[in-house]
């Protein structure tokens, strides 16, 4: 039954990255609330497992920094909690003269961003990591991991459940300034806190908009689709194999990747959807199809990449189009050693000038705190992320009068 309850900070959205967050902020009762019934339930629950090395940030950037002291954070986190993980390391393959460039700029910021352990390397030294891979040259990178980020993420809101509370089913619906505080209206009642902070991901902008924001960015949403390689032929890939990416695009290409339960995944390419939970091909919704299309900065983005964008939804639409790409990487693949698996969304932020945004954005105003771009590395580097967000957090309660009551412990809504 609908009912009120106060905290120090509510945070909307139980990804991995408002998890963090929560388990981050220190002397302050905070509760996470969900609309799905569990946590995880989209970008963490359906990314590729990799724990970055931050190989491909512009030196300097958010991005750059945190995902380099994130993944390291992560690897002791997960030694401290026994969660399955592993070093694995990655190679990133050329294969046509045309791309060495592109690989001595990725070697040049792998360098610039503190990569330990990164080789350019030659063809017979792929074929020694990856027996299978065709390249004229590459990149080893050996502190590329694997994990599962949803068992992660479940770890962390064991950790809220400390000094908090974790509320799934409980959909954020708006939020007003109210005295000291701000009134956040759910679908299971309405909370007052010091401090919102959102973390909602594939509805940040709608959810910064509600709370009297401007985000000055529109989510866009690009489905990832999956194939997996059959049992019988996963010898093909040791662990990953990346080609090297079209700097222009925020996305990395199809590329292989093992799981952390041995499958061996292919992809994911990158398809504009019209819904922002279209996980299956033909998903609409109309609400999202208009949010995208009447958006002048989409029209800006299809005109500069309209071949491009093309090609992605080929790829989609065929298997051996997309075969025929991860063959330029694995050349003994063939249509019948893979089968559709699944896919993910990504929430990818766009500004107004069709720019893809492509570093971590955020927003701040009194009382708030929003997370408005957080694509990949953002798993790999979120216990760096929510550290940075709960020390703004902590800035913004510092200035802003004490709450009436705590937060009630435990989870539920």
């Amino acid at each position: 039954m609908p009912h009120t309850s106060d905290c120090d900070v509510l945070i909307v959205g139980a990804g991995i990255v408002g998890l963090a967050t929560a388990r981050a902020i220190e002397g302050a009762s905070v509760r996470v609330i969900e609309a799905e019934r569990s946590v995880a339930a989209h970008q963490t629950g359906h990314n590729s497992g990799v724990i970055h090395a931050g190989l491909y940030y512009k030196p300097g950037s958010e991005k750059a920094r945190l995902s380099t002291e994130g993944r390291e954070a992560l690897y002791r986190y997960c030694v401290e909690r026994d969660i399955p993980h592993e070093r694995c390391g990655k190679v990133v393959v050329a294969t046509r003269e045309s791309q060495l460039g592109a690989l001595d700029e990725l070697e040049r910021r792998g360098r610039a961003n503190g990569i330990e352990g990164i080789r350019r390397i030659g063809p017979e030294e792929v074929r020694e990591h990856e027996p299978h891979a065709q390249a004229i040259a590459g990149l080893h990178v050996p502190v590329t991991g694997i994990v599962d980020y949803g068992r992660v993420a479940r770890s962390y809101a064991e950790d809220v459940a400390a000094h908090g509370a974790v509320a799934t089913g409980t959909r954020f619906l708006s939020a007003r300034l109210d005295g000291d505080g701000i009134a956040v209206e759910t679908t299971e009642g309405t909370t007052r806190c010091r401090v919102l902070v959102g973390c909602a991901g594939l509805e940040s902008d709608r959810v910064a908009r509600a709370c009297g924001i401007d985000p000055g960015v529109r989510i866009v949403p690009f489905r990832g689709e999956y194939y997996e390689i059959v049992p019988d032929r996963r010898h093909l890939v040791r662990n990953l194999i990346y080609p090297v990416p079209d700097p222009r695009f925020p996305f990395l290409g199809v590329h292989f990747t093992r799981r952390i339960g041995g499958e061996i995944e292919a992809g994911p390419n990158a398809v504009l959807t019209l819904r922002r939970t279209g996980y299956r091909k033909g998903s609409f919704s109309l609400r999202d199809a208009a949010s995208t299309i009447g958006y002048p900065g989409f029209w800006k983005l299809a005109s500069k990449h309209a071949r491009s964008g093309a090609a992605e939804i080929w790829r989609s639409l065929s298997k051996r189009a997309f075969v025929a790409s991860l063959r330029e990487l694995v050349p003994d693949i063939g249509p019948n050693d893979v089968a559709r698996a699944g896919a993910g969304v990504r929430a990818q932020a766009l500004g107004k000038d069709g720019a893809l945004v492509d570093d971590f954005h955020f927003a701040e105003a009194p009382r708030m705190v929003h997370v408005l771009n957080a694509p990949s590395p953002a798993a790999t580097a979120s216990l760096r992320i929510g550290e940075v967000i709960a020390e703004r957090v902590q800035r913004q309660l510092a200035d802003v009068s004490p709450a009436r009551t705590a937060c009630p412990s435990g989870s539920g809504s």
